[in-house]
């Protein structure tokens, strides 16, 4: 399984310098999972920079894989997590949703380097 993090999606989007290292995880729908904390992280950049019919748009694709709500469990491994790596709340909800189901989580956010399940590559201008 993976996990695209916000700042994939948005360069795939966005088609910038690393939007084909993050193709093929996000075009492998059946191994895709988005947690819903990145729905939100995703719509909103797109709708302040692009409006709402483009986030509009982006988030149908994204509606594609497997959604992950967060529950009660979810947000308390999170915080754990949050605490154990010194990871703002929305990386540690969706490192969490990682560990919970073994999913590879694709990112280019340097919070996540060194991390064990990440595949992570330094952003290009």
């Amino acid at each position: 399984m993976n996990i695209v993090d916000s700042c994939g999606w948005l360069e795939y989007f966005a088609d910038g310098p690393n939007a084909g290292y993050f193709a093929p995880a996000i075009e492998d729908i059946k191994k895709l999972l988005v947690p819903s904390i990145i729905f939100f992280e995703v719509f909103k950049r797109i709708y302040q920079q692009k409006g709402e019919d483009l986030a509009l748009q982006a988030v149908a694709v994204m509606n594609k894989a497997k959604i992950v709500e967060l529950n009660d469990s979810g947000a308390v491994f999170a915080a754990k997590l949050s605490v154990e790596n010194n990871l703002p709340m929305a990386d540690s909800i969706i490192f969490a949703t990682a560990q919970m189901y073994k999913a590879v989580i694709w990112t280019q956010d340097s919070d996540f380097e060194g991390l064990a399940g990440v595949k992570y590559i330094k952003a290009k201008k």
